[in-house]
């Protein structure tokens, strides 16, 4: 018995196939008396995560609505697969460009990876839908443009959402879907740094609202908005994604995809600080890393300039060609739980 793409044939002692793989006259009537309106509608859409470090904080881009459903609601980057003529994959890819303006070149340097699928009765009002969620994160990803159907993006500090409200637009609650009424007062506003750190280093086929002109657009923040819930299931979407990245630089090395090509130890811990949401102890951190095999290597060179308080440069460091990292990186109340 051999396989093609996946289906079982079998085989004459000639080697000649039979069964199903000869009976392309059989499936030529079938599918020319197939009709596929016999069967319920459904559409397929991305969104996407996209995460980044800006001003030492982790932010997540979002999209103003302007068309309905959630008009004026702030939704995930996303939009409708386009049907026989892209991948998921490529979908999601398209979407992330048209709303952060990078290019082809640029977007070798995303981690993006599918996060989930979403496909409860109700979690979009038009019709049965179902979304692919993806992750993405990437370092000094530019300012949020609202390419696409979307004219008024942002990036939103993950600190200042709120995700445990209910879901008011949709059929079923779905999960956390509130943010706070500052969440948009300063979307580039930095959660304070630990002290002992230092400084560190389509909207599923609706339209949007124009910027308002002021001077908060010219700089590529929005203004203050009114508190409202994002848009679908999406504030479950945003939880869900925030929970892989959190659980995946325990065991992978993805935490260097936040960061330059070349960073120092201390920007390292900067990332996982700001993702985990608390401070970590500088020693132990800088012991650790050092120990993982293949999570880092040394370039040999140092940075251009000596720490805050002084002192010597920092050494800079690379990404190390492990893919999985033994022993684990723990969160520090995973650490506690294990001892």
């Amino acid at each position: 018995m051999r396989t093609t793409s996946g289906a079982a044939v079998t085989t004459d002692r000639q080697g000649n196939g039979s069964g199903a793989a000869q009976d392309g006259g059989g499936d030529s009537a079938f599918l020319a008396a197939y009709d596929p309106r016999e069967f319920p509608a459904i559409a397929v859409t991305v969104d996407i995560v996209a995460l980044t470090l800006r001003a030492g904080a982790l932010h997540v881009l979002l999209v103003e609505r302007g068309g309905r459903p959630f008009q004026g609601a702030w939704a995930l980057p996303g939009g409708f697969v386009r049907a026989g003529r892209e991948s998921l994959d490529a979908a999601a890819a398209r979407e992330l460009a048209e709303e952060t303006g990078l290019d082809a070149t640029q977007l070798e340097r995303v981690h993006l990876e599918q996060l989930g699928s979403y496909g409860d009765p109700g979690r979009d009002p038009r019709m049965p839908v179902v979304t692919v969620a993806y992750l993405a994160f990437a370092p000094d990803l530019p300012e949020a443009r609202g390419g696409g159907d979307a004219s008024s993006a942002a990036w939103v500090p993950v600190s200042e959402l709120d995700l445990g409200g209910p879901c008011e637009g949709c059929a079923e609650t779905q999960g956390p879907e509130r943010v706070t009424s500052q969440t948009f007062a300063e979307p580039d506003a930095a959660r304070p740094r630990p002290p002992e750190q230092g400084p560190g280093h389509g909207i599923d086929g609706g339209g949007s609202v124009p910027r308002p002109a002021d001077d908060t657009v010219a700089k590529g923040k929005p203004g203050p908005q009114t508190l409202q819930p994002l848009a679908f299931d999406h504030a479950r979407i945003v939880a869900d994604g925030l929970d892989r990245a959190r659980a995946k630089i325990e065991y992978t090395p993805l935490a260097t995809a936040f960061l330059a090509e070349e960073f120092t130890i201390v920007e390292l811990r900067g990332v996982y600080e700001s993702i985990w949401g608390s401070p970590l102890h500088a020693g132990n951190f800088h012991r650790k890393v050092l120990s993982v095999p293949g999570f880092v290597e040394s370039t040999g060179a140092t940075a251009a300039r000596g720490g805050a308080r002084g002192g010597p440069r920092a050494r800079l460091y690379r990404a190390g060609d492990a893919r999985l990292l033994h022993p684990a990186l723990l969160r520090p109340d995973q650490e506690e739980s294990v001892r």
